[in-house]
């Protein structure tokens, strides 16, 4: 293991800075939970008016202490432990933890002081944790620096499972689930702001840990995705999965996120987009944080999504079965050899996909004779059994004989319908995956036979001369749509055709050129949206009509933005097409480049239809984008309605996502809206567009 790792997680020399006598405040917590959960190695208080402190000798300051300090847990408050953590570096100090908030979560002032801990650590090289860390435990060999409350349980239960978070509280709700259900942890740890230590490179050290199999990640945010996105890929190698719960799937979710750590959520898309580029399976039930690696453990992802279920509680089952459809899977009815096992014993097991063990009683022989032929059956790829009230009162009915099947070759759940704690422990100990709410049951599922692994990410060529000429062109003079097509063009996005000219008096001629029907648009760097501005008009078939409509939107747009600067018009051929598609570009501060693609036209933000993916994608992942996006089954032949042409709608969309490259990291968004597909081997085209680059 690294240095780092041991001063982390095994260190042999704790220094607690601020460490209190009184049992009753927080700062004494760190102390008493050392020593209560066993910690063999040397406790160093670090207080100026005590020269003991629970029992062990007290220093007046770092200077005091003799020989090398591992980790210190600084638990003084704003100034006083930016001064404490400056201290530590001088004194070599190799990771440092600091327990209070207000610091970047606190405003102005307290973002200040933030700025202060992150000069420290580059001037002096020490590793800092927090601060609004509160701390870090491992349980082999014990060692609990922390000021959870939590902590306070008579025993703290190991486990296989490394918890990484960004909220020191949920460690401890988190902690107390998982103890009420015999689970255990191997690591835990609140790494609050990440003003150097992040849950990337935490994560990452996990990977390495033996104690550790699997890895589980309470976000509000992702400020080090790179490290993530590494730590995630090896952790896959290592066949290790990591599993991540992310506040920020609401607006209200990503503001609570902000104020709580000072971290902006981002987008909720983008997140997921980015769990699926690098194989980690996001979950959005807090409890399946806990309940869904065993289901994981030891498990590549599954080749099929098809579930067979028994149980003795229909009611029961049918939750159960109703989730799992939500999320995507299949439901497998049983095979012909079941049936007929069952059929003497009065059981009509082929009348439906579930198999209803109900109304023979809970008997164990059947119970076992059922889920061995189900585990045995090549015509499902994983099995649940549903347990109605005889988990709770008779275990040993139909409980007891479900744990010889904890090593199951495929994947085997059990879903306990009533409170049956008994149930849920002997199953648990036994390694059977067991859940008490049925939803937590299907997604654990979900999540087991469809996690994504990690994707390769699509190599990009150099881009061409005439896209970085376009780009160029577009920063000296300011994008407006006629420039914003020429670059899309240049990137390989067919456009429709269209003249530009400088004012309306030349409208008539460029129509006749063009030849009619046409849309009139008015050009301006300084309008994004058109459409809202008045800046629009389409349908117009001769010269005449489209000068008055030219003379007609200048007086809306002035209007509406006096201080636009107007370039004249863009007349454009009206294309037709059998849908319309939004195709977005944008370098999320977050995870970085991303492309979406959508149901477009003037409602595509009301629609929210969309697919959202890590920039650049090949065309087989454009294909599931498009394949995603329920709106644009119109295209897919639904009810036997005209084919579009998916092929070009796919180069399309690989095509746009290739602004990821490094040469076009001046543009921050770029859209197009609508991409018009045509029929099938007719092409898309651009009729619509916009880039907005930082400078």
């Amino acid at each position: 293991m690294t240095d780092l790792f041991k001063a982390l997680f095994e260190p042999s020399r704790i220094a607690l800075i601020g460490a209190s006598a009184d049992v009753g405040k927080t700062t004494s917590r760190p102390q008493r939970f050392l020593r209560k959960h066993g910690f063999a190695g040397e406790i160093l208080p670090v207080n100026p008016s005590r020269d003991e402190i629970l029992g062990e000798k007290a220093y007046k300051n770092l200077d005091a202490i003799p020989g090398e300090i591992d980790h210190a847990y600084i638990l003084l408050n704003g100034k006083a432990a930016v001064d404490a953590l400056a201290a530590c570096g001088r004194r070599g100090v190799k990771v440092a933890s600091i327990l209070a908030g207000g610091f970047a979560d606190a405003g102005a002032a307290g973002a200040s002081l933030q700025d202060s801990l992150v000069r420290i650590v580059a001037e002096t090289g020490i590793r800092l944790v927090g601060p609004n860390s509160i701390g870090t435990v491992s349980t082999r060999p014990p060692m609990a620096l922390t000021a959870n409350a939590a902590f306070a349980m008579e025993t703290l239960r190991g486990g296989e499972w490394g918890l990484v978070s960004q909220s020191g509280s949920l460690i401890g709700a988190l902690l107390s689930r998982a103890d009420a259900r015999g689970i255990g942890f191997s690591r835990l740890i609140s790494v609050g702001n990440e003003v150097d230590l992040a849950v990337g490179e935490i994560a990452d050290l996990l990977v390495d840990d033996p104690r550790t199999r699997a890895i589980l990640l309470f976000m509000e945010t992702l400020r080090d995705g790179d490290r993530l996105a590494r730590a995630a890929r090896r952790a896959h190698a290592a066949g290790k999965p990591v599993v991540a719960y992310k506040l920020g799937r609401s607006d209200i979710g990503q503001e609570l996120a902000k104020s709580h750590t000072g971290a902006i959520a981002g987008s909720d898309a983008t997140f997921d987009a980015f769990c699926r580029r690098h194989g980690i399976a996001r979950v959005s039930m807090f409890e399946s944080l806990i309940e869904v690696p065993a289901l994981l453990v030891d498990r590549p992802p599954a080749g099929g999504r098809r579930v067979a279920v028994a149980t003795t509680t229909g009611g029961g089952a049918a939750m159960v079965v109703d989730n799992m459809a939500m999320a995507g899977l299949d439901i497998a009815g049983p095979p012909q050899g079941l049936v007929d096992w069952l059929r003497p014993l009065g059981i009509a097991a082929g009348e439906g996909k579930l198999v209803d063990l109900t109304l023979a009683g809970a008997k164990p022989e059947i119970v076992s004779g059922t889920i061995e032929r189900l585990l045995a059956d090549d015509a499902n790829d994983a099995v649940i059994f549903v347990v109605g009230s005889s988990a709770q009162f008779n275990p040993e009915l139909a409980v007891e004989p479900l744990v010889k099947f904890a090593r199951s070759a495929k994947p085997f759940a059990v879903s306990l319908t009533p409170a049956a704690e008994k149930s849920l422990a002997l199953l648990t100990a036994a390694g059977v995956p067991a859940f008490r709410q049925p939803e937590s049951c299907a997604e654990a599922m979900a999540v087991c036979l469809m996690r994504p692994a990690p994707q390769s990410v699509p190599a990009l060529a150099p881009p061409s001369a005439a896209a970085l000429g376009a780009l160029q062109a577009g920063q000296a003079a300011g994008f407006d749509e006629r420039r914003a097509a020429e670059f899309f063009a240049a990137l390989g996005v067919p456009v429709a055709g269209a003249l530009a000219v400088p004012d309306a008096r030349r409208v008539a001629a460029a129509v006749t050129e063009v030849g009619g029907p046409v849309a009139l648009k008015i050009l301006s760097p300084d309008i994004a949206h058109k459409t809202e501005a008045g800046g629009v008009a389409l349908g117009l078939t001769d010269g005449q009509s489209a000068a008055l409509a030219a003379r007609e939107i200048e007086r809306r747009v002035k209007a509406h933005n006096p201080s636009a600067r107007l370039e004249g018009f863009l007349v454009q051929k009206m294309e037709r097409g059998l849908a319309e598609v939004i195709l977005g570009f944008r370098r999320d501060p977050l995870v970085g480049p991303t492309v979406t693609v959508g149901l477009g036209g003037v409602l595509a933000e009301i629609y929210k239809d969309a697919a959202t993916r890590l920039a650049p994608v090949d065309e087989a992942e454009a294909r599931e984008m498009v394949a995603a996006v329920k709106g644009l089954a119109v295209i897919r032949g639904y009810r036997n309605l005209p084919q579009g042409d998916v092929d070009a709608l796919a180069k399309a969309i690989t095509a746009f996502s290739t602004l990821a490259h490094a040469d076009f990291a001046a543009v921050s968004e770029a859209e197009i809206n609508p991409l018009l597909v045509k029929r099938a081997g007719e092409g898309v085209v651009a009729v619509d567009g916009l880039v907005v680059t930082d400078s």
